[in-house]
């Protein structure tokens, strides 16, 4: 393989950023699992081709969003992160629309083949991903939201591609999306707070711009704390409310130490953020796979969960800074106490 076809490769493998590709598939999985009701196998009666293209779906477009993202971005992170492939030259923005492009009509196709009416949430989806990255990624909490709402549509584009022909999927889906469009609306604003120079910049009125890094963090862990208060009833009503509450405990537990965290340390400082983000990516795996156990049992949401989220977090270990930090900020690490936040920086160990 010569250098120029790694380097090409290692460009496309950043922008797809496989840590969190494993989420979209399995917040489509919790939809089923959801519009199933009580099922009583995994699987709800599905087959498995429509298990299979309701995972499918919402992984296309997320990689879609990815690249389109990425694309529409290009001018902002040549300001704070230069070392991503658009910017620093090794994925030209053409490749990027392309491919972004390209998974976006692969998912359509997908739809069209299990469940054709199903299609109208793919144009919803990519109409969202184009209004998020193009128009509001920089409007405040609006932009948040809408990043919430994507994932939102994940949930119910799940059961909708698993359902019959021509028939909606049932009310059961609507508290798990809104639980996710909550999640995730907060999540996107934690993600918020490591970027705050660059979007200054750039003009960018993030809500930590606007608004300053605590109060960011604030209604960030108000739409957390409110995201699990609604996934909760919905776990403990299930067919197997024990197993779901559990990984919802789990999951909790793990959120609460990356938003208290925050909220314990006066302006947290942008490595402070990544790394509490980079435990909300694995908790929001853990709470998908709790709606899917409530549903399904324990093995087939062990079975999900177990292998992806093990990857997630090696991958992040290998990946992330580098991805979110320009290779000057790269030579120093910080240790953060969850007391103090960040601290002086010492050197950092090569990876």
């Amino acid at each position: 393989m010569s250098t120029r076809t790694g380097a090409a490769i290692r460009a496309h493998l950043e922008t797809w950023r496989p840590y969190t590709l494993a989420y979209p598939g399995l917040v489509g999985l919790a939809g089923v699992a959801a519009d199933a009701g009580v099922p009583a196998a995994a699987g709800g009666g599905h087959t498995a081709l429509e298990v299979l293209a309701a995972w499918l779906c919402p992984t296309l477009g997320w990689l879609g969003g990815h690249y389109l993202g990425d694309y529409f971005d290009r001018d902002l992170d040549a300001i704070g992160k230069p070392q991503r492939p658009i910017p620093s030259g090794r994925l030209s923005p053409g490749t990027a629309r392309a491919c972004g492009l390209g998974a976006v009509l692969a998912a359509a196709l997908v739809a069209l083949a299990v469940n054709w009416p199903v299609v109208v949430g793919v144009v919803l989806a990519s109409a969202g991903i184009v209004a998020y990255s193009r128009l509001l990624k920089g409007r405040g909490i609006l932009g948040n939201a809408v990043r919430g709402l994507l994932t939102a549509l994940a949930v119910v584009f799940g059961a909708a591609v698993a359902a019959p022909p021509r028939q909606l999927p049932s009310w059961h889906v609507l508290p798990v999306a809104f639980a996710f469009l909550l999640h995730d609306t907060a999540s996107n604003l934690v993600g918020t707070l490591r970027d705050v120079d660059a979007d200054r910049e750039g003009g960018y009125r993030t809500v930590p711009v606007v608004r300053g890094l605590d109060a960011a963090t604030r209604i960030a862990a108000v739409l957390y704390a409110a995201s699990v208060a609604a996934v909760i009833p919905y776990a403990l009503t299930a067919a197997h409310p024990v197993t779901g509450a559990i990984l919802v405990v789990a999951a909790v537990v793990a959120g609460a130490w990356a938003y208290l965290s925050l909220l314990r340390t006066p302006r947290p400082g942008p490595r402070l953020a990544l790394r509490s983000h980079a435990v909300l990516v694995g908790e929001r795996l853990v709470l998908a796979a709790a709606v899917i156990a409530s549903d399904w049992g324990a093995l087939p949401a062990l079975l999900l969960l177990l292998p992806v989220l093990t990857a997630s977090l090696l991958i992040q270990r290998r990946m992330r800074t580098r991805h979110e930090f320009p290779p000057e900020a790269q030579d120093s690490a910080v240790v953060v106490s969850p007391a103090c936040g960040d601290a002086a920086p010492v050197p950092a160990p090569r990876m």
